[in-house]
């Protein structure tokens, strides 16, 4: 599904930086646009139409997804990376990614280089996610794994075990 990504230019009070960059919504159903046209402006802030993105769904996502749409406030997840030196000046950010899956969103955030942001999922959206969800998701029982037992008596890698030299090192009157 093609979703129009919404960012916004806020001006800060801060003796680093003057102002921020971060998504603020999506938008559907609407003609793919220009990016970074303007759409909006206020008393310290401007939001553009900053791309447009497929979001994609996939099957073995869907506990994600239900996840997401379980929360009580379902969200899309946008990521914004450096732009390149070839992208137009005033935007240093490009949209990289829009999706659903909260556990994607995470795996970014770690990274600590893109900026991730929510925005509200449009009800549309929320349903036709719910609707793969119905039609894909497969409940997996969680199982533990069990440790594999280990002699002690077994020399791994070549090596006696530390408390075998200690008690032979005893035995021979050396320790």
């Amino acid at each position: 599904m093609p979703v129009g990504i919404v960012v916004a230019r806020e001006e800060i009070d801060s003796p680093w930086q003057d102002h921020i960059w971060r998504p603020v919504g999506v938008v559907t159903g609407v003609p793919e646009l220009f990016q970074w046209k303007e759409l909006m402006r206020g008393d310290g802030w401007v939001h553009y139409y900053a791309a447009t993105l497929p979001l994609e769904l996939f099957a073995k996502e869907t506990e994600a997804y239900k996840h997401n749409l379980e929360s009580g406030q379902p969200a899309l997840y946008i990521v914004l990376t450096e732009a390149d030196e070839d992208g137009p000046a005033d935007f240093p950010y490009e949209v990289h990614l829009v999706t659903a899956s909260p556990f994607e969103a995470q795996d970014y955030l770690d990274s600590g280089e893109e900026i991730v942001e929510p925005v509200e999922m449009p009800k549309g959206v929320a349903l036709w996610i719910g609707g793969f969800v119905e039609a894909h998701h497969v409940e997996r029982t969680f199982r533990k794994r069990r440790r594999d037992e280990v002699k002690a008596e077994e020399h791994k890698f070549g090596q006696e075990p530390i408390f075998e030299t200690r008690q032979r090192l005893r035995q021979n009157g050396d320790g």
